[in-house]
């Protein structure tokens, strides 16, 4: 049905309608999420489940569910591109941007045990999904299983040391609501529902549109799709940063990054199996492996190594992240 909308969309209105389709999709998921998580958090805490567990949990998932409903409707519909480059992507735009902009504004000294443990998984997650994608080439059914029980694997040992270390853990910024029962169900519900209508709408139009200029899927999913479904983490960092807490929004942006690798990337290559997209090369090498996957691994390598050593974040870092960030985004449409 949402197929039909956006099918009709482009045929009655041309390129125009599909662009107003996919605006409509990045607010749903942006709508959506912050309803899910609304009701979520409200749930929780009705059950007097510790809020440290909620935001552990239940606020890290809600925040990223715009990423795994995008790449799992894309891997559904063998768009493997778009799921392949929105995982990546929204890595790529949560650490260069994202975090970036809360760096170079206000840098903040952080938490290095606390940072310690989520960097070491978020690489391990990393050098796994890398391995696969040079060697292999292709992301298996396995693969995607793997991945989804290192996720199942993190989350065990985050609220296990989150329990065991409550110093080192910050305070989550979930919502100040004090919502019932029956309306923080219906909030579930929506906010579900919104996010899966974005996710349509954002994956159907952003291929039209794409197609529709000549440019690689691929691209559409590194840039455009990337930052849509990144924007719940955008708002948590602006929130962050006027509040005064810049190392919070670092935790949320790692703990986000960690769940695109494996919680989104697994969803999606666990519903279909995709080989590593080649829509773009470079001297005749895929631009993915020489370009994309290494900025990923390298923009959050800049961000987070000399805060583990140094236990602070530096201007520096946002600054040049910014930069690099920049450049990556003018390369993918003019490289």
């Amino acid at each position: 049905m949402l197929e039909f909308v956006s099918t009709w969309a482009n045929g009655r209105f041309g390129l125009a309608g599909s662009i107003v389709l996919f605006v409509i999709g990045f607010a749903s998921l942006i709508k959506g999420g912050d309803w899910f998580v609304d009701g979520s958090v409200g749930i929780a805490k009705k059950f007097r489940i510790p809020e440290l567990l909620i935001g552990a949990t239940v606020v890290s998932i809600g925040t990223t569910l715009p990423e795994v409903m995008v790449s799992a409707t894309s891997a559904a519909k063998g768009i493997s591109s778009i799921a392949y480059g929105n995982a990546i992507g929204s890595v790529i735009c949560n650490t260069a941007l994202i975090a970036a902009i809360t760096v170079a504004i206000r840098p903040a000294a952080v938490n290095r045990k606390a940072l310690t443990l989520p960097v070491v998984c978020f690489f391990i997650a990393a050098v796994f999904y890398a391995g696969v994608a040079y060697f292999a080439g292709e992301f298996s059914r396995p693969v995607g299983v793997i991945l989804l029980a290192m996720f199942v694997v993190y989350m065990v040992i985050t609220v296990l040391h989150a329990k065991k270390h409550p110093d080192e853990a910050e305070a989550e910024e979930g919502s100040d609501k004090e919502l019932g029962l029956g309306k923080s169900v219906l909030f579930i519900i929506l906010g579900a529902a919104l996010i899966a209508i974005g996710a349509n709408f954002l994956v159907d139009n952003g291929t039209i549109i794409a197609r529709s200029f000549g440019v690689p899927e691929t691209v559409i999913a590194l840039t455009f799709v990337a930052l849509g479904t990144s924007l719940p983490e955008l708002v948590t960092a602006i929130t962050s940063l006027v509040k005064g807490h810049g190392a919070l929004s670092l935790g949320n942006v790692i703990g986000a990054n960690i769940f695109n690798l494996v919680l989104v990337s697994g969803m999606a290559i666990t519903i279909k199996p995709f080989a590593v997209p080649a829509e773009k090369l470079i001297g005749g090498m895929n631009a993915s492996l020489v370009i994309d996957i290494p900025v990923m691994m390298g923009v959050m390598a800049l961000l987070t190594l000399p805060a583990v050593f140094s236990g602070r974040l530096k201007r520096w870092q946002g600054v040049l992240l910014l930069a690099i960030y920049a450049g990556f985004v003018v390369f993918q449409f003019v490289g």
